[in-house]
Order: C-alpha cells, then structure tokens, then sequence
C-alpha cells in the first residue's frame, strides 16, 4: 500500500535524486507502509527512488522458496536504477517508509545531454558494485560470528556511529542477508554480549550499543 504525498519541483528535493533529475524536472513524494511492495522482480524499472526516512530490503526468492536479502536501503541511499529492461530484485518497506520517485527515463535524458548529474549517477553505480563486491566476500569468506560483526560495523558506519543503534531490520532480515539461520544471528549476537563487545537496549535486539568498536573491528577483520 502505497499513498502519493505531493509532487515536489526540482528545487525542494535534496541529494544525489536531485543532481541527477537536472532542471525543470520534477519529483513525486509516496509513503509505503511496513511490507509494502515497492516493486517486484522481473517488472520494467520505471522509477529510481531515494529515501527520505525509513528502510527498504531488496531481495530475491530462490528455487527452494528461501529468501536472499541483497540489501538495505536506508534514509539518503537511492536504489531501483536498472541498466536491464527488467529489476532483478523484489523491493519492500521494512517500516513505514517515505521516498522521492523520478521517471528513470528523465534521468536519462538529462545524462544524455550532459546534465549535471552525470557524476553523480557514476557515484551511484560505483558505490551499488563496491557494495556487491563487499557482500559477496562477507558471504564467501566469512564464519557467522565476522558476517554479524561486519553487518553491525556496517550499521554503525551508515547511521553515523550512534550512542544507541536502532536497527529497523528484524533477526531474520539480517539472517536471510548474512546467508544465515535466525538462530545462528541470535547466538553470534549473545556471543558478542557475553564477550562484553555490545549491550542490548532494553528487552528487543534491535536497539543495541556498540561497547568496544576496536575489538569488533579486529574481529571482522
């Protein structure tokens, strides 16, 4: 369920959408409750949105019905822009979720003709391939207990190194993005509690402090 909030001109919209959109375009605000699909894998990519608050997951379901989490969109980050006439990911809203969508063809123009935005749609591409790359390795290379410790080095880095972290993604989420069960999340993260590495916020693990940041450092690494 999605709900249209306005249509914003060039000139109210910040970020990266903003350069790329170039002038005289103009943008439209929705608002997506938690679940909502955004978009579905294998439909024509029509939009590329960025995130004004909240989360998106974007996801593809195996043969055998599991789900592989590729990755978080968090406020800021842009996602949906496809070089194929077809997504290859499923997109939802993790919370309730508000996002700027321009037409991904008014993009194009704009590059075509030499927009301003043109730096900044290769930032965007870079930074989607160095995250691939990141994932694969974290997948490939890792035990659990360095996957956990890279995911949560990962937050920490994107929300600005916060005294309390609030992860909107639940224990399956970061399972199914770690390529691993809910249980073993569960156990990677007690262990990090009883080595003294982070505290959990109240009675959820969702909300959690990072106690020693040098010491999960030296573990990811």
């Amino acid at each position: 369920m999605l709900v249209r909030i306005n249509t914003a001109p060039r000139m109210q919209i910040d970020g990266q959408l903003a350069a790329l959109a170039g002038e005289r375009m103009s943008c439209c605000e929705f608002r997506y409750r938690r679940g909502a699909e955004i978009f579905g894998e294998g439909e024509e990519p029509e939009y590329v949105y960025q995130i004004i608050s909240g989360a998106v997951r974007t996801y593809k379901l195996l043969p055998d019905g599991r789900r592989q989490i590729n990755a978080f969109h968090l406020a800021g980050d842009m996602f949906g822009f496809e070089n194929e006439t077809t997504h290859r990911f499923t997109a939802e809203a993790i919370v309730e979720t508000n996002v700027h969508l321009m037409r991904r063809t008014s993009i194009l123009e704009a590059v075509r003709h030499g927009g301003a935005g043109t730096k900044d749609l290769i930032k965007f591409v870079t930074q989607n391939l160095q995250h691939a790359e990141s994932h694969m390795l974290l997948l490939g290379r890792k035990t659990s207990l360095e996957r956990v410790t890279a995911f949560l080095i990962e937050m920490d880095e994107r929300l600005q190194h916060p005294d309390v972290m609030i992860l909107p993604m639940n224990r399956r989420d970061i399972a199914d993005y770690l390529g691993l069960t809910l249980e073993t999340v569960s156990r990677a993260l007690s262990i990090l509690r009883d080595e003294g590495l982070l505290r959990f916020d109240g009675n959820t693990q969702r909300r959690l402090e990072l106690v020693d940041r040098g010491a999960l450092a030296k573990i990811d690494a």
